[in-house]
C-alpha cells in the first residue's frame, strides 16, 4: 500500500499498522455537506463542504488494568498520521486504568464496502427541491407572506477498524429543512420543519400552504394566563421531550438512584408508565430512519464506551406497550448493574397511537384547548423527576369547539416527559418529524401527536 494513499480505508489500515499499543481502534469520518439559505422569498447563499475527522483510540494493558487514550483531529494527512497515533498512545500511558475497560470487540465480518470510496452529497440533492422552493416563494409573495429558512444535507461515511480485525462501514445521510413564514410587518410568524434522507419527500408547496393557514390563525390574538390546559403536542414537540428522556435513561444512573427511572433498591424496569399502550423503540434498520447498526464511540462517558466500538446493535424497545422495558447500558455498565447490554441507537420511534388519527382530526375533537407548534430552550430542572422547563415558540393556538380560533401568547412550561406519557389521553398516528430543539444532534425520529389533559404552562413568556 502506498503511503501516499489518502483513501479512508487505507488511512485506517495505516494507522493500525503504526500502532504499538496493546489495542487500537481507528474511526475515520468522511463528511460532505450541501446547503441552501433564503430570506424574504429569495435564495441568499448556498455551499458545499467536505472534511475528514480521524479518531484513534489506543489501549495499554497494565498490572492494575487497561488504560485508554483518545485523540481526534480534523484534516489529517498521511504525514500527520504517525504523530496522531503516538499522541493517543501517550495519552493512554499517562492515564490510569479505564473504569469502562473491556476486551475490544471481535468476530465481526469485514464490511463488503469497506474499501469503497466514501459516499458524498452535493448540490444535486436539491435538484427537484430548489425549483419547487422557487415556486413556493412566488406563491408566498402573492399571498403576502415572506419565507425564511435553510435546507442542509450531510453525508457521513464512517469507517471503523480495530486491532482485533473489525472492518466496518456505515453511510449516514441526514437532511433537515426549517421554514419560517412571516407577515410583512413581522408581527406574525409560523414555523415548519422536516427531516429527510434525500429531500425527495419534502414538498415546499405543502409546507407553505400549512404556514399560510397558521399565519391566518394568528390574525386574531387572545391573551391567556398561565395554568394547566388541555394541550395538543405535535410530533416535533413530542420528539424533543422524548429525546431528552432517552438521553436520561442511563441504566447505571438509575441503579445508583440518580434518575427518574430509579426506585428504592433498584430501577423501575417492568413498571407501567402510562395507560396508553405506547412503545418507545429504536431500530437501526427502521425504514427511512436507518442509523449505524454498530456502536461508534469517539469517547467514553455516560452510557458510551470506546471499548464497545463495533459492537452490533439491534431493534430495542425502551418502553413496551406502556411498560419500561430497557435502559441504556454499555458492556461495562451492564456488568456492574446486572442489566442487559443495550447501547444507545441513533433513532427514536414512538408507536402505539391510532394509526388513522391525524393532528387535524385531534383538533376537530377538542372542545377547548391549546395547539402547540414547537418547543425550544429546553433545560432540566430536576433529574429525580426529569422535570424540564422550556418555552413555546412560533405559534400557540386556541382551539374551541373543534376549530382554531386564534393565536395566544407564548408560555414557559414545566413538565416531565415521563409524567406526560403517564397522563396522555390520546395519541395519533406516528410520522417522521424534525425535533426543533435537538435537530443539530438528533434528527431521526418518528412520533405521534399527543393529547395531554393538563399540560403545565407555568408562566407567560414574551418569546416569539
Amino acid at each position: 500500500m502506498s503511503v501516499r494513499s489518502n483513501k479512508p480505508h487505507e488511512i485506517v489500515e495505516r494507522a493500525l499498522e503504526l500502532s504499538r499499543a496493546d489495542g487500537c481502534v481507528v474511526i475515520a469520518d468522511e463528511e460532505s455537506t450541501a446547503n441552501l439559505r433564503w430570506a424574504g422569498n429569495a435564495l441568499t447563499t448556498n455551499g458545499v463542504t467536505r472534511g475528514r475527522t480521524l479518531t484513534v483510540v489506543a489501549t495499554v494493558d497494565g498490572r492494575q488494568g487497561t488504560a485508554s487514550g483518545v485523540v481526534s483531529r480534523s484534516a489529517v494527512t498521511l504525514d500527520e498520521l504517525e504523530p496522531l497515533v503516538r499522541a493517543a498512545e501517550a495519552a493512554a500511558r499517562g492515564a490510569g486504568p479505564a473504569e469502562d475497560a473491556q476486551p475490544l470487540v471481535t468476530g465481526g465480518a469485514v464490511a463488503p464496502d469497506f474499501t469503497d470510496a466514501p459516499a458524498e452529497t452535493s448540490s444535486a440533492v436539491f435538484a427537484d427541491f430548489a425549483p419547487a422552493l422557487g415556486e413556493a416563494f412566488a406563491r408566498a409573495r402573492a399571498g403576502g407572506r415572506e419565507l425564511y429558512g435553510f435546507a442542509n444535507h450531510e453525508m457521513t461515511s464512517t469507517y471503523v477498524g480495530t486491532s482485533t480485525g473489525l472492518r466496518l462501514r456505515h453511510d449516514q445521510p441526514n437532511g433537515t429543512l426549517e421554514l419560517n413564514a412571516k407577515s410583512p410587518d413581522r408581527t406574525r410568524s409560523a414555523w415548519a420543519g422536516r427531516a429527510t434522507r434525500d429531500f425527495k419527500d419534502v414538498d415546499p408547496a405543502a409546507l407553505d400552504a400549512e404556514l399560510a393557514v397558521r399565519l391566518g390563525w394568528a390574525g386574531r390574538r387572545v391573551e391567556l394566563p398561565a395554568g394547566r390546559y388541555e394541550t395538543l403536542l405535535p410530533p416535533t414537540a413530542v420528539a424533543d421531550l422524548l429525546i431528552y428522556q432517552y438521553w436520561s435513561a442511563s441504566g447505571r444512573d438509575a441503579v445508583e438512584g440518580r434518575t427518574v427511572f430509579s426506585k428504592p433498591g433498584g430501577t423501575r424496569l417492568g413498571e407501567r408508565l402510562g395507560a396508553l399502550p405506547l412503545t418507545l423503540r429504536s431500530d437501526p434498520h427502521e425504514p427511512g430512519l436507518e442509523s449505524a447498526p454498530f456502536v461508534v464511540a469517539h469517547s467514553s462517558g455516560g452510557d458510551q464506551s470506546v471499548f464497545d466500538n463495533g459492537l452490533p446493535v439491534g431493534a430495542t424497545d425502551w418502553i413496551r406497550e406502556g411498560e419500561l422495558h430497557r435502559l441504556t447500558t454499555t458492556r461495562h455498565s451492564a456488568g456492574l448493574t446486572g442489566l442487559p447490554v443495550a447501547p444507545a441507537i441513533g433513532n427514536l420511534i414512538l408507536d402505539g397511537g391510532d394509526p388513522g388519527l391525524s393532528l387535524d382530526e385531534m383538533v376537530a375533537g377538542t372542545e377547548r384547548g391549546l395547539l402547540l407548534t414547537c418547543l425550544w430552550y429546553i433545560r432540566e430542572v430536576d433529574p429525580a423527576t426529569l422535570l424540564l422547563t422550556g418555552l413555546t415558540r412560533d405559534g400557540v393556538y386556541l382551539v374551541e369547539h373543534g376549530e382554531v380560533v386564534g393565536e395566544v401568547n407564548n408560555f414557559r412550561f414545566n413538565e416531565s416527559p415521563v409524567d406526560l406519557l403517564g397522563r396522555a389521553s390520546q395519541a395519533g398516528r406516528t410520522e417522521k418529524t424534525l425535533p426543533r430543539e435537538w435537530g443539530d444532534w438528533f434528527t431521526r425520529a418518528a412520533m405521534p401527536a399527543l393529547r395531554v389533559p393538563d399540560f403545565n404552562m407555568s408562566s407567560v413568556s414574551q418569546g416569539v
